[in-house]
């Protein structure tokens, strides 16, 4: 079975074009103003344009408010929000059904506990996304550069579709799916050369990479 991709934290044209060329199946914008790759929503609806149908646009937000919520849902040309805070089972529902799109938590991952913790999403959320828990001090839930162990959910049986995320790159995204038994992963460090300059060549690698995972 192919393995599902998301290029996320995309700033340019460029990277947008490469990830969709190279087979994504997701493509990223964050708004997050403390993240370095945060765009406007006007600044997406000029990227998410040019994305084909049957790629989905993604929107990353974290504890984001209604207000916020709705500018990008009406102005950036989403198919999908990616709640990355540390918003309650309830608030992903209420989201959900204001908003009309589908849903997908992301949730921390660094022990069995956090495994229990992302079941309460299963009820409400569209999809889950595992991903690092980030450091001490750090500025922003994701997009670190760190992995988890992927062995805390190898074994682990979902009801929802659900990506891998945290400190893949085209060098491990092989080994990340063959240990979690993940069908779909999320990448954003790992192909870029600095926070938000993503590299055209490391997002074909990494696709290829994960073909043949």
């Amino acid at each position: 079975m192919p393995i599902d991709v998301k290029i996320c934290g995309l700033m340019a044209e460029d990277a947008v074009a490469a990830a969709v060329a190279g087979g994504a199946r997701f493509v990223g914008f964050v708004f997050f103003p403390p993240s370095p790759r945060s765009l406007t929503p006007e600044r997406a609806a000029d990227l998410t344009a040019a994305v084909p149908s049957g790629v989905t646009r993604v929107a990353l937000s974290v504890d984001a408010d209604d207000g916020y919520l709705e500018s990008i849902v009406s102005g950036a040309g989403i198919d999908l929000l990616q709640l990355h805070g540390s918003e309650p089972p309830e608030r992903v529902a209420e989201i959900r059904s204001r908003f009309g799109l589908p849903v997908m938590k992301a949730v921390a991952i660094a022990g069995p506990d956090d495994i229990a913790r992302a079941r309460a999403y299963e009820s409400v959320a569209d999809r889950l996304l595992f991903d690092a828990r980030p450091p001490e001090g750090a500025t922003r839930p994701g997009g670190n550069a760190l992995a988890f162990d992927w062995e805390l959910i190898r074994d682990e049986t979902w009801h929802r579709p659900w990506m891998l995320a945290g400190g893949l790159h085209a060098g491990n995204v092989g080994e990340a799916v063959r240990t979690s038994g993940a069908a779909a992963v999320d990448v954003s460090s790992g192909v870029e050369d600095a926070p938000g300059l993503k590299n055209l060549s490391k997002i074909k690698a990494f696709l290829e990479a994960a073909a043949n995972a």
